[in-house]
């Protein structure tokens, strides 16, 4: 019974984790436009967690830089299953404008799956918001999975 009431209340409230692993800062600013009373990502359900262990949802923006890839890893690895990773702007996909430097590793799909690739250089809140909702769908179907 107990189990049944977590479920349901988890799947209402997805707690989201941010990772800056070695971005510009442009996707981590449209990231908290999200959680301002203007687009106001709360009424969806949506909080961001002060640790990964706690998190349903990973975030993570930014090229993956060879500083940042072992506490990315590290951080991924503390998150409970089931979980979702979502990775925002170009850079964890291709590296952008990074890519080919000595310290970039991207992309964020050689150490992990992503779930969901939010693309742009830096995306619009509205497309981040899409981008959390397509993983809260995720996130619930992953969870209905695990119950079977």
């Amino acid at each position: 019974m107990f189990k049944k009431l977590i479920n349901n209340s988890a799947a209402k409230s997805p707690w989201i984790y941010h990772v800056n692993s070695g971005s510009c800062n442009g996707c981590d600013i449209e990231l908290v436009a999200c959680l301002t009373p203007r687009y106001d990502a709360e009424r969806f359900g949506f909080k961001l967690a002060g640790t990964p262990r706690h998190a349903d949802i990973v975030v993570v923006s930014g090229p993956i830089t060879s500083q940042s890839k072992d506490r990315l890893i590290r951080t991924l690895a503390q998150v409970p299953e089931p979980k979702c990773v979502v990775s925002i702007g170009s850079c964890p996909q291709s590296g952008n404008v990074f890519k080919g430097s000595y310290s970039v590793e991207a992309p964020l799909e050689k150490f992990c799956h992503v779930d969901v690739a939010v693309a742009g250089c830096t995306p619009k809140p509205e497309a981040i918001m899409e981008g959390l909702y397509k993983a809260a769908l995720l996130l619930k179907e992953k969870r209905e999975a695990m119950s079977k």
